[in-house]
């Protein structure tokens, strides 16, 4: 078995990477001793058969010396002669053979163990040794008195010095270890099968012996290039990344712990702690320490169960610990007992002490029921939970988003049980839960059901638009199409969890209620969906053009980075050549404001604008295959959710890739259809926002191109990276500055100097500056509820000058 250890968990030192650890170096050490003992006993079959050989060429010469006495009878001296001759040949073939033996086994594998073992043997001799040399640093580290300063910085010093030494050895254990997995089994393939085809040469009459190898033979022989050019390859890969993570800022080391609510593993957050006994000693531990289904537990070795210090978070508070020795102390305080633990620095305690607080409020929100309401700014904990703090205006909340959600068919009880009134809703399926439901989704993982409550979070108009495009009785249809066929229950209200819980499982997660459609019925679902989004297009291009209104104007008093942000408006004034420079020469870090500033003649704009003519035709070719990945394509561009969630249902990728057509994704296909939901549905449903086509373009370059300011505003908010350049060296903003865009251009530069100014502030910074969320939200609030607003700029055309 191929184990590979990754990088990231080894910076981490975390139990499992112990473990991973404990099981490659068993594993190498069975290898070599393997390795050791079929070389030797490869010398002692070469050996014998040198043996056989010169016994056998005096065998041989006996038959020739038999030949040449019997001169006389032609009959005797020709047979022998041909059987001393043919005889030789065999002895030529074994010694060939033996030669063969001599390069494939003993030289080649010995070469393996020799030097990438000893390599390996090496970099394990350096990894113990600064293991234990980085463990002592933290005990002393921890053991430094608060009131001696010349100790705390002597431990500080030596702690920062080994742990930057232990991060370039892990490092380079680990590409060891990888590469060593990596290089073993092209090398032990490659060697047997040398040796194999000299046996198949030797035995050349005994080929119907070998018949039935030999295709298996061949196979191999024709894998081995394959998996010596992917073994260089990989290795590369793991060489580069390497040395990305080796050239990576490692001086806050202890700011990288994060807490995930949603994480797929369960585990909130993790990480080491000194914890103090309760015996008499008060003695101080090192312990992996985890938050997990809401209790707070920890182990020593990855192996062991864990010991939960806190049954239920709800029922504990915690708090900063000044009044003993130990620094960065803190304590978690339940009914019934107390911890005290340590952490290694400030930061680390207040990521603690925040992720203990945060994991209170979660536990609270998912136990309270329907009846209950948090008051969720009441609580200093909570604050943190909420996607942009306070509410904002255009921000749904509580009965609002209730009452829209409420108002699709279907939706008043719950998708899979039919209690009434749910309050709870799964955002990438698009569906209404009662409580217990919502509780069992949330069970299954974000990557099957992301969970929202209708009543205590905050909705963005485009997720709630989401949901008001689906609903339980579209999801119904998908997911329990053949439920009465197959004579399943659908469980009711009061039912027992359990039976309630195999129900769910089946039908999302093993999808056992699916109907899988047959070749002919995709093939007219896909045709009909590309027929679907040519006339939409064709009506598209048929709109009358709008004359453009204004841009959302910057609160009065609202600057970023110092200076007053005007509107993005004046830049349309100004020819399109004006705009272009004024753009392009305006620093990002920079206000728009100077931008704006800029001096260039006016020009009176015309009333409307000409309609926009595509980036690229959208053209229907007949597919080499069907796929519910092509579904998924064309109905991403058809702007057809029901059809979206049904090619998710039968099994698409939702990364799809389609070869034909420039490796444009679903979501690109989205943008070309023009729709914000299908581009929310498919990033509420992991789609990678930043996935390129065979020109290099993202989703955010093809939305720039476009002039669809509302999907540029939400991939930005989803994390798209707008410093990706295309085959030509365009980035979205080039191309925006290109089109004289200026909502787009203004996007574009407050997301990079938000990012900026929180990269200024530290990991620890809130969602980033006041002005930036406003303007924001305003376009989000347009795009989803306004959109004609914002259909009032060319698109981008690579060809104009």
């Amino acid at each position: 078995m191929k184990i590979t250890v990754d990088f990231e968990e080894c910076l981490k030192d975390s139990p499992r990477f112990r473990a991973t650890i404990e099981e490659v170096e068993g594993d190498v050490c069975e290898l070599e001793s393997k390795l050791d003992k079929l070389v030797k006993l490869c010398i002692g079959m070469i050996d014998a058969g040198k043996a056989y050989n010169a016994a056998n060429k005096q065998f041989v010469n006996g038959i020739r010396e038999l030949a040449q006495q019997s001169t006389r009878d032609e009959v005797i001296e020709s047979s022998l002669t041909k059987f001393a001759e043919s005889l030789q040949e065999m002895i030529n073939y074994h010694t060939i053979l033996f030669d063969q033996a001599q390069r494939s086994i003993k030289t080649q594998l010995q070469t393996f163990v020799k030097d990438d073992l000893r390599k390996f043997k090496e970099a394990k001799k350096q990894f113990d040794k600064v293991s234990e040399e980085k463990e002592a640093a933290l005990i002393k580290n921890a053991q430094a008195p608060r009131n001696k300063q010349h100790e705390v910085e002597e431990a500080t010093n030596i702690l920062t010095a080994t742990r930057k030494c232990f991060r370039h050895i892990v490092l380079d254990y680990v590409l060891q270890i990888n590469v060593l997995q990596s290089k073993r089994r092209s090398e032990i393939l490659k060697s047997m099968l040398s040796f194999m085809y000299a046996h198949l040469t030797f035995f050349h009459q005994g080929y119907d012996l070998f018949s039935e190898l030999q295709p298996l033979m061949k196979l191999l022989g024709g894998q081995l290039d394959q998996l010596v050019v992917d073994a260089a390859k990989e290795k590369r890969d793991m060489e580069q990344k390497h040395s990305t993570i080796q050239q990576k800022d490692f001086s806050n080391d202890d700011t990288k712990l994060e807490y995930n609510v949603d994480a797929d593993n369960g585990i909130a957050m993790e990480g080491y702690l000194f914890k103090r006994a309760s015996n008499a000693f008060k003695t101080w531990n090192r312990r992996w320490f985890s938050i997990q289904n809401n209790q707070l537990v920890y182990q020593k070795k990855f192996k062991d169960n864990p010991t939960v210090v806190v049954e239920d978070l709800r029922l504990c508070t915690v708090k900063h610990c000044e009044d003993i020795e130990r620094r960065f102390c803190f304590e978690v305080v339940s009914p019934t007992k107390s911890c005290m633990m340590q952490a290694d620095s400030e930061k680390l305690r207040q990521a603690w002490i925040k992720a203990v607080q945060n994991s209170i409020a979660t536990a609270f929100r998912d136990k309270n029921d329907d009846g209950e309401k948090l008051d969720r700014k009441s609580s200093t904990s909570t604050g943190s939970l909420d996607s942009g703090g306070e509410p904002k205006e255009r921000s749904l909340k509580g009965e609002s988003a209730l009452q829209k959600v409420l108002a699709i068919p279907g939706n008043t009880c719950c998708c899979d049980c039919g209690q009434p009134d749910p309050r709870w809703a799964s955002i990438n399926l698009g569906i209404t839960l009662c409580i217990q439901c919502s509780g069992i989704h949330r069970s299954l993982g974000v990557h099957f059901s992301k969970v929202r409550s209708l009543t205590l979070d905050t909705w963005e108009p485009e997720l709630l638009k989401l949901m008001c495009e689906l609903g339980n009785g579209v999801i119904n249809q998908i997911y329990e199409a053949r439920r009465e066929e197959l004579g399943a229950r659908k469980p009711n209200p009061g039912d027992p969890r359990l039976e309630v819980e195999a129900y769910i499982k089946a039908k999302y997660v093993d999808r056992r209620f699916v109907r899988r459609p047959s070749d002919e019925e995709l093939r007219t679902k896909v045709v009909s969906l590309s027929k679907q989004e040519k006339r939409l297009s064709s009506s598209s291009e048929h709109l009358p053009p709008r004359p453009p209104p204004p841009t959302p104007k910057l609160r009065p008093g609202s600057n970023v980075s110092g200076q007053s942000v005007k509107s993005a408006d004046s830049g349309i004034q100004n020819s399109a050549d004006g705009s272009r420079e004024m753009l392009a020469n305006t620093p990002s870090n920079n206000s728009l404001a100077d931008a704006e500033a800029a001096e260039s003649p006016p020009m009176a704009m015309p009333a409307t604008l000409p309609p926009p003519s595509p980036c690229k035709e959208i053209v229907f070719y007949e597919p080499k295959e069907y796929s519910p990945g092509l579904q998924l394509y064309w109905a991403s561009c058809a702007r057809s959710l029901p059809d979206m969630a049904e090619a998710l249902a039968h099994g698409a990728e939702v990364n799809w890739v389609n070869t034909e057509d420039d490796k444009r994704t679903p979501l690109i296909m989205a943008v070309q259809g023009g729709s914000l939901v299908t581009c929310e549905f498919l990033l509420q449903n992991a789609a990678n926002v930043n996935q390129q086509d065979a020109q290099g373009r993202g989703p955010l370059h093809h939305a720039t191109m476009l002039g669809h300011t509302g999907q540029v505003c939400l991939f930005l908010k989803r994390g798209a990276n707008q410093n990706a350049a295309d085959i030509d060296e365009k980035t979205p903003l080039s191309i925006a500055v290109d089109a004289a865009n200026a909502d787009i251009v203004t996007l574009l530069r407050l997301a990079k100097m938000n990012e900026e100014m929180r990269e200024a502030e530290g990991p620890y910074s809130q969602s980033g500056d006041e002005t930036y969320q406003d303007i924001f939200q305003d376009f989000t609030h347009m795009a989803s509820n306004d959109p004609d607003k914002l259909n009032r700029y060319q698109q981008y055309d690579p060809q104009r000058p």
